[in-house]
């Protein structure tokens, strides 16, 4: 996988974490509270600007109230593996 398409992966992700932290109609801050992450760390990760452990996407499904292959079933059309 190139680093255009790691830093796309990381985008989905982000915009997928935010889509559910906004219809959960948690803030930022919320969300940290609930999932005890710092809320810059999932700021930089909703604008998929660091990728993420296993251990932080399992913190932020428990924050989010959510099983965490629901913050996996981003769009993955275009991205290559190989």
């Amino acid at each position: 996988m190139t680093s255009k398409e790691k830093n796309e992966l990381q985008q989905q992700f982000g915009a997928t974490v935010r889509s559910t932290r906004s219809a959960k109609d948690l803030t930022v801050r919320e969300l940290s509270r609930n999932c005890n992450l710092d809320h810059s760390k999932i700021s930089k990760i909703e604008k998929g600007k660091i990728n993420v452990t296993l251990a932080t996407l399992v913190e932020l499904a428990f924050g989010l109230g959510v099983h965490p292959s629901e913050l996996l079933r981003g769009d993955f059309k275009g991205l290559t593996i190989g």
